[in-house]
């Protein structure tokens, strides 16, 4: 039998638990928006469209979009080797957000204590890569996009990076949850 305290504190630590849950189901809904649905395009105009795999300019003597190769971007100074690496870091974390779906789940049913701390330490690590890709491909492509410009694609990844960081926001609380319980880790798993 537990004291009404401690019932209280296991109702927040399966509220916790329950908006953990609700933050991974969106964040990995809005990176499959961004990255899937979207094909990666930030920028998505009529315009122009510009995206981790297209780099679209309105071209005014064809009257319409002009898609540059690898040999233009280089010539207006874009560094393709940093575009790939921002590619491959934007993208990994929405592989990063799948396994984690699956490890966290995992953890909850089997109620191990080590492997919670994880589920801080992913968020921390996903958040990095996010923003370091996002960085490193506006920093090369910053001179054609107008902050008006951003489409769907980008304010998905936004929303992405702000779910990732209540994520971590979340697990902090639980994992705080589940240390007041010391070795009944599985009564605020389960």
């Amino acid at each position: 039998v537990f004291s009404p305290a401690v019932l209280r504190d296991l109702q927040a630590c399966k509220d916790l638990r329950r908006l953990w849950s609700s933050d991974t189901v969106g964040t990995l809904a809005l990176m499959s928006y961004a990255l899937l649905w979207e094909f990666g395009n930030l920028v998505n105009l009529p315009d122009k469209r510009i995206g981790f795999y297209n780099f679209c300019l309105w071209n005014d003597t064809a009257g319409e979009l002009l898609c540059l190769g690898n040999e233009q971007l280089e010539e207006m100074g874009i560094n393709l080797l940093q575009i790939a690496f921002a590619t491959v870091c934007v993208y990994s974390c929405l592989v990063f957000i799948m396994f984690h779906l699956v490890y966290v789940l995992f953890m909850h049913y089997t109620g191990q204590r080590e492997g919670w701390k994880m589920i801080l330490i992913i968020p921390f690590s996903k958040i990095i890569i996010l923003s370091g890709g996002l960085a490193m491909f506006l920093l090369q492509t910053s001179q054609w996009i107008n902050l008006s410009d951003f489409t769907g694609g980008f304010l998905a990844l936004l929303g992405t990076w702000a779910l990732l960081l209540l994520q971590i926001l979340t697990a902090t609380g639980f994992l705080e949850k589940a240390e007041d319980f010391g070795a009944e880790l599985q009564v605020c798993s389960h």
